[in-house]
Parts: structure tokens; sequence; C-alpha cells
């Protein structure tokens, strides 16, 4: 399928462009804010081969991962002619947020609409984060083979060059984090970006000179080795941190500013609003900032830090393990966003950061999950897993980047997850006992845990081992356990299927095999789809069950709604499975689609589980129909009717 073609049935599948008010995208999701979330269609959704899973959230949130080709789908998105059309009759931003207010679903939405804006607020810098790690990395390395050492003073100019390339990113992501919150927040982005910039002028910079102004008080904070200065300005104190890299201050400020903005546009007339909004928001914002919301940032950030300094000093093997263990669980919420942001706090305050260090052993124990997966996946000769694990561990291995694991594998498999916390718990635990010496592993620099920063953490022997140890164990968990149901699993399709004898087609599911006549359809009835039979399904206490294959063949079609699969035979033999009578009408509602369109399956292996309790209490027969649609190629097509019949014993014979 071709990304256009995804893109406009992703479009179609979420309602439609005029059911989108917005349409953002991370590393590896789409973020789509809905005007009525039960428009979408997510069994349509994961029909598309690009499309990894789906995430509904409160608040007519939908997110659709697709993994490492997020941004050339959004772009294919973003130029479909319906989307270029929609773009022109969008709602006011009154009209939004009135929408949002009415339709906002669950207790806890501000808590999406929080960590949504701290998501928002890093999301489209992760590119240049991730090139400034590896940049980091490049000079780890050097500094590790004594080609130089990049913590001198008196480096080489062209060392002192290189450095900048990597620290421009952090001295200013004040800067672009105020600029992606301002954004988010609707205010006007360039204005976010000035206010914070101001703090990082030289005339501010200036402000900490004791050769200039000798107002000037500075007090040694032994805690981060730093002293922290203050002066007077018009007569009032003025501390002077330093805001280079820090985050903590331009998300406290935005907000205020955005108050600030959004009311100022209300009372000031739109013809001076380009002129006055900014000018006013600058002179309240930047002093309150200056005086107020920044003293008070840096203090928050410090206080955190140190808490959680203290919490490493404290108890470092609780923490080594704590960790890996909890990271798991933030990534899929999004609620890992304020650790990153505390990473970078650390290296600003103390200089070093001992957070990375323990979350490496949930990346690469995610990483070594996913690599069980595509040994498995080789081995059974699993195409479509084969390349979604293969993308996935790549781009863990050399980016550091856990949502295609994550979303694409783990998420959908819930027996990968107990796999993935078996490796964070051994990397965890050996992480506590070989750093106990070293107070952990720490690092001085903000990178994306990969093969390519190993060199950045101290002593990367330590880590070294510890993310080794934390892939090797998810990896060999999921080889020897599987990630997938018993039922699910070729070994056990294997042992449980019967060999079915020539010209036969089995039956899917245990129960009484009647005649097409007794099914209770006059379309199946007329033979207009084939001659067949139907089967009253017995199923166990749970109500839910299994509907295989009843020959081996090629998945030829496969319904939205998971009902109905056409299966071809390599012989020419067409068989139709039909699930329920009228079942369409629940649109996969009770339906767990086991396979897609093309893949090649064996007689007995799972095409959809199927949850017959919901579909009998929503009022529809469970019948399972099977018909050889091509019933006039064969001389003959005769049903093997039965009281009861086991799986794939034979349901019809056919004679050519």
């Amino acid at each position: 399928m071709s990304t256009d073609k995804s893109a406009k049935g992703i479009i179609n599948a979420i309602g439609g462009p005029d059911n989108i008010r917005s349409l953002t995208h991370c590393a590896t999701r789409l973020r789509f804010e809905l005007n009525d979330a039960d428009l979408v269609k997510a069994e349509d959704l994961e029909q598309i081969p690009e499309v990894l899973g789906t995430m509904p959230q409160s608040g007519d949130r939908y997110q659709v991962i697709v993994g490492g080709a997020v941004e050339s789908m959004y772009s294919a998105i973003k130029s479909l002619p319906d989307m270029k059309t929609h773009a022109s009759n969008s709602q006011s931003d009154d009209d939004v947020k009135a929408a949002a207010r009415s339709k906002a679903r669950g207790k806890n939405a501000w808590l999406d609409t929080f960590f949504e804006y701290l998501s928002d607020s890093f999301r489209p810098i992760l590119g240049v984060l991730l090139g400034a790690s590896l940049i980091i990395a490049f000079a780890a390395v050097l500094d590790a083979f004594e080609v130089v050492n990049f913590r001198a003073a008196d480096k080489a100019p062209g060392w002192v060059f290189i450095d900048s390339m990597w620290h421009s990113v952090f001295y200013f992501l004040p800067i672009m984090v105020a600029f992606n919150a301002a954004k988010k927040l609707k205010v006007d982005p360039w204005l976010g970006a000035t206010i914070m910039a101001a703090f990082l002028t030289p005339d501010f910079l200036k402000l900490s000179n004791s050769e200039l102004y000798t107002t000037l008080q500075c007090v040694e904070n032994e805690a981060i080795k730093k002293a922290t200065c203050s002066t007077e300005v018009f007569g009032l104190p003025l501390t002077l941190p330093d805001y280079s890299g820090n985050v903590f201050v331009p998300l406290m400020m935005i907000p205020v500013l955005a108050l600030v903005y959004h009311n100022l546009k209300k009372i000031i007339p739109s013809n001076v609003q380009m002129v006055f909004v900014p000018f006013i928001s600058m002179i309240v914002i930047i002093p309150l900032t200056a005086f107020l919301i920044g003293p008070l940032g840096i203090w928050i950030g410090n206080g955190l830090g140190f808490g959680l300094a203290w919490m490493n000093a404290t108890a470092p093997f609780v923490f080594a393990i704590a960790i890996p263990l909890i990271y798991p669980f933030l990534v899929p919420l999004g609620l890992h966003w304020p650790l990153n942001a505390m990473m970078l706090v650390n290296i600003q305050t103390l200089g070093y950061d001992f957070i990375q260090g323990p979350m490496g052993a949930w990346n690469f124990a995610c990483f070594g999950t996913t690599a069980g997966v595509l040994y498995l996946a080789i081995r059974d000769k699993d195409n479509v897993m084969r390349q979604t694990a293969s993308g996935a561990l790549a781009a863990g291995l050399f980016g550091g980047i856990s949502e295609p694991s994550l979303y694409g594998i783990h998420l959908r498999f819930k027996l990968a997850y107990s796999r993935l916390l078996a490796g964070c718990l051994a990397g965890g635990l050996t992480i506590a006992v070989l750093s106990l010496p070293y107070g952990g592993v720490k690092t001085d620099a903000f990178v994306f845990t990969s093969l390519l920063t190993i060199s950045v953490f101290d002593p990367a022997w330590v880590y070294l081992i510890a993310i080794a140890v934390a892939f090797t164990t998810s990896m060999l968990a999921v080889i020897a356990l599987d990630y997938r149901p018993l039922e699910e699993r070729p070994s056990y399709i294997r042992k449980n299927t019967v060999t079915l004898p020539e010209n036969t087609v089995g039956v899917p599911i245990e129960g009484k095999v009647i005649s097409l006549d007794e099914a209770g359809d006059k379309v199946f009835a007329s033979r207009a789809l084939g001659e067949g039979f139907a089967v009253v399904p017995e199923v166990g206490p749970t109500g839910k069950a299994n509907v295989v294959a009843p020959i081996t063949g090629t998945i030829s079609s496969v319904t939205k709604s998971g009902h109905a699969f056409g299966i071809k035979s390599a012989d020419g033999t067409e068989v139709l499975v039909h699930v329920g009578i009228d079942t369409v009408n629940l649109k996969g509602d009770g339906f767990d689609v086991k396979v897609a369109k093309g893949d090649q399956i064996t007689a007995g292996s799972p095409l959809v589980g199927v949850d017959f309790e919901k579909v009998a209490a929503a009022g529809y027969a469970t019948t399972v129909i099977v018909t050889v649609t091509n019933t006039r190629s064969f001389a003959a097509v005769t049903p093997v009717l039965a009281d009861h019949a086991a799986v794939l014993t034979p349901g019809v014979t056919t004679q050519r």
C-alpha cells in the first residue's frame, strides 16, 4: 500500500477531515485532537499496514502509532486535497475550546492535557537532541582513546568549535522549549522564544559582572559548586541564575504568558494587536520572569534534582532498580517527560545526571525483547513481524528510540511485557550491585541511550555490562517463553492440528455441524456463496474461542469488522469463513483478528478470537459458516454433518 493511500485510509478511519481539530506528530505517533472520538473506526486503522497500533485518550484525543515513518505519513496526510480544503474551514480558537470542554471525557482529562503540554514542548526538538547526543558520543569516544581531552580548558580552536556544535542545543534549549510551549498554548511562538532569549543575551549576563556593578552579591552554593549572584534593578533585588539549559523556567513562564496574551487579544482592538499585544506581553512577562518565575523555576528544578540526588545517595540500590522498572509504564502514557526534564536540570545544576544510567537498562531490555521477537519471526517465517521487529530494533540500538518497539510489539502482545520487565529488573539489579562503590552510573551529557552513546557513561564498563544483561535477559525470555498466547504459537498449532485428508475442508471450531439450510441465513441457504456447512460452536466457560483456518493457503480477504475471511489454497480451493449471522453490525466489537490479507496460513491457524457471549448478548446468532465459494469448479462438494465435531475434522469433501 502506498503512503498516499495509507494516509487517505487513516483520515477516513479517523472520521474524515471534518472530525479533525488538530494534527501533530511525535517521533512515532500521529496525535489527533478530534471533534468526536466515537467516529473513529479502530478496526479500519489497524488494517492499514503502516499502522502499528492505536491509543485513544481522554478529551477526544487519539493517537495512531506509525513508527519511524511518522514524518512522511504526516506530510502525506497534510498534502491530501481534502485536508487542504479542510484547513481553510477550520474552527476558531473559541469554538475549539468550547467543543473540547463539552466533549472532554474521563476524570483526568486535565492530567492528559498537562502531560501533552510537556510532550509537545519537547517533541519537535527530539531530532536535534538526538543529533547533539551523537556528537557528544563521538567526542566521548575520542576522549576515551585520549585523542583529545574534551574537558581541558585549553583545547585547540577546532575542538572548541566541535563543542559548540552540540553545546548550542543545550545552551539555547530554554528558547526552543519556550517556542514549542507557546505554540502549544496558541501564543505567538516567537514571542515566547523572545522572552526566554532575554535571559541569555550578553546584556543580561553582563549583570553578573562584579567589575561593572558594585551592587553585585554572590554566594557560593556548595550543593551545585556554583555561585548564585544577585544585584539591584530599579531598587529591587534581582537573582541572576544561569538560565542556559534550564527547562523548568520556560515551562512555567509560558502558561502565565498565555493568560496575559489571550486576555490582551480580547481587550485590544484587532487593528493594533500586532503592535501592542507583543509589546505589553514583553514588558509584563520579562520582569515577572526575572523577579519571580525564573528564580522560582530554578528553585523548584534544583529542589527536585537534589531530592532525587538524595534518594540516589541514600538508597542507590533501590533507585537503580526502580528507575528501569517504572519507565515501561511511564513511556506509553507520556509520563516520562518530567524525568527527562530532570535529567537536563541535573546536568545544569550538578554537572552530571544519575537517572540516564538506570534508564538505559529499561531501554535495552526493551530492545532485547524486540530482538527475541525478531528471532522467533525469522524462525517461524513470519514476514510481517520480521519487518516490524527489524525496523524497531534498528531504531532502538542506533537511535535509542523505544516507541517503535513499545507500540509496534510490546503493547500489542501483553506477554512481551513480562519478558521486558524481567530484563529491566536484571539490568537495574546489575547497575545497583556493580555501581555501588561509585555512587551510581553517571553522565555529564543528555543523550539517547543507544549503542553509540555507551562511552558517555561513567563507569562505562558497569553501564555496558548492565545493558548487556538487560538486553540478553529479555531476549532469552522471549525466545524461551514466546511472546504470543499459547494458542497462537506455531508449535502449539502444529501439535494440535489434525492432518486433513486430501480434498477436505475442516471444521474451524468445535461444535455441532449442520447443513446450510439450518444455518439461519437465506443467502447461505440458497448456495449463492457455494456449498458448505455451518457449526453451532461449543465454547468453554469464558465464552471465548478461536475460529481457525479450515484449510492451508493464503488469506485473500478480511472484512473490516473481522467477522469474515476468504482463503485460497494452493490447489485452487476457495473458502469463505463467516462468523455469526449479521455480525457485521457489531463493527468488530468482540472480534480479535489474528491475520491480515496476504498472510500465508496453515490449517488450524487462528483467524479470529471471538467473544461468543458478547455476540449472543447483542442478539446475533453465533453460528460459524464455511462455504466453498468456487463450488462450480468441482464435480461434487459434499457436507459431512455431525452432532459433535472436533476442530479440523472434515466439514466437506470435494471431488474434481
